[in-house]
């Protein structure tokens, strides 16, 4: 499942990122966000959502929500 589907508040382990763009897997890698990571989705709207990722929170569009998985 992404994290589109995931439910708000639970923690969820990163199982890969769905991305072919080396630049954004090396800027998601520098925030924490690499497989085998926890991540909790924080709150989640049609066309964003926020996660939680190492004590920080960050905001994603939902393209890149959904090329999470978990």
């Amino acid at each position: 499942m992404t994290l589109m589907d995931a439910q708000e508040g639970k923690v969820y382990v990163i199982n890969r990122i769905a991305t072919n763009d080396e630049e954004l897997n090396a800027f998601l890698f520098s925030l924490g966000c690499y497989s085998g990571e926890n991540i909790t989705v924080v709150r989640k709207r049609k066309k964003m959502c926020v996660v939680s990722i190492k004590d920080s929170r960050y905001s994603m569009d939902s393209q890149l929500a959904q090329a999470i998985f978990v």
